[in-house]
């Protein structure tokens, strides 16, 4: 058991990015500390939202990369997050939104055996 992902991907929210992807090009994901949706995470074209040493690169979905504030991370770093899509309006500035459709964590504590297995974590301005 070697490199545990911290975040996944369902496959109704990997057809939304490839959608999404046709439209926008290559894309990226953060997860919101707070303001607009709460803590949903949040999709836009890549280079759109600057990370910077304050974000955590907690990995990859379906080949865009997935970041986290640090302050975030702290509360969810024991925690796998799976990305997937609900019907509904979220209140931010997500490229998905226009589609009636917003992105949706959920999430699990990870096992202590997972826990020791996790794949690493970098802060955004070491990418």
């Amino acid at each position: 058991m070697k490199n545990i992902p911290r975040v996944l991907v369902t496959e109704e929210a990997q057809k939304v990015i490839e959608t999404l992807r046709q439209k926008h090009g290559k894309l990226m994901f953060h997860q919101s500390g707070g303001c607009c949706d709460g803590s949903s995470p949040m999709c836009y074209a890549d280079g759109d939202f600057l990370v910077g040493p304050a974000d955590v690169w907690l990995g990859e979905i379906d080949g865009c990369d997935f970041y986290m504030a640090k302050d975030q991370f702290e509360y969810w770093k024991h925690t796998e997050l799976t990305i997937d899509v609900t019907p509904g309006r979220g209140a931010s500035f997500s490229l998905e939104i226009p589609l009636g459709i917003r992105f949706v964590t959920k999430s699990r504590v990870f096992t202590w055996e997972e826990s020791q297995n996790l794949i690493e974590t970098r802060l955004g301005n070491m990418i």
